[in-house]
């Protein structure tokens, strides 16, 4: 029999490539608005419960995200000054708190969106090959419509979304047994879905009892990604994610 484990006792080390103006730039789409209309309590918010969540994940954060953390609480606090109480700011001619961090976002939006079409056109050449007449031509099947772009944020998100249900739907303060590690979920979880099947992300948390057990078995699906078991993916943006276990080669 496994002894209890705490989420906090099993670290995870992610190869994060998104940092935390790719967060900024993640929130800001999903809320379908402008970067230069960003309400900053509002996205200040949000960035603080993804870096809680974070930490109930145990999940090494780089110290970037912890600075831009600190540097929206201060434009937070100096927009809810009245302007005669806003500290003075050298070379800063903008009354605008925001405007700077808006100044970077810009900045680093563009230069992901070059990159991206620069990968774009990596991958499209790699698509070439040299004709020969003896070859068939080639295939004129209709290809599958494209899945939309999925990112760490976008499974932190889906999992905010499984706590919460998981909090409002039992009383926590009566469940103190976790009996499930890491491992035993990764077990579970291959043997749930063989290779090649697909299953929603909220369905992998459906026999959960316990909030140590939801936390665990969302670790489990990370660590089965890192080991390249299970891929993610989702047919529109924001949509709902669905899990396929790769299949055996």
């Amino acid at each position: 029999m496994n002894s209890p484990v705490e989420a906090a006792d099993y670290k995870v080390k992610l190869e994060i490539f998104e940092g935390p103006l790719d967060l900024l730039l993640y929130l800001i789409k999903k809320d379908e608005i402008d970067i230069q209309n960003i309400s900053i309590q509002r996205i200040a918010d949000q960035y603080l419960t993804y870096i809680e969540t974070f930490k109930i994940l145990n999940i090494d954060l780089a110290s970037e995200f912890i600075v831009m953390a600190a540097n929206l609480m201060y434009i937070k606090s100096r927009t809810l000054l009245p302007k005669s109480e806003r500290p003075p700011e050298e070379d800063i001619e903008e009354d605008d708190p925001r405007w700077e961090l808006i100044r970077q976002l810009i900045e680093y939006k563009k230069f992901k969106d070059a990159a991206g079409e620069l990968a774009i056109r990596a991958s499209e050449q790699q698509d070439y090959y040299v004709s020969h007449p003896s070859e068939a031509p080639p295939s004129t099947a209709p290809e599958s419509p494209p899945l939309a772009e999925i990112s760490i944020f976008d499974l932190i998100r889906a999992f905010q979304s499984v706590l919460k249900r998981f909090e409002e739907a039992h009383d926590l303060g009566d469940i103190i047994d976790d009996r499930f590690t890491v491992s035993d979920k990764i077990e579970f979880l291959l043997h749930e879905l063989k290779a090649g099947e697909r299953m929603g992300f909220l369905s992998l948390f459906a026999s959960a009892t316990t909030k140590g057990e939801v936390i665990v078995t969302f670790l489990a699906v990370l660590e089965l990604m890192k080991m390249n078991q299970f891929t993610v993916s989702q047919d529109h943006l924001l949509g709902d994610i669905e899990i396929e276990r790769r299949q055996v080669i």
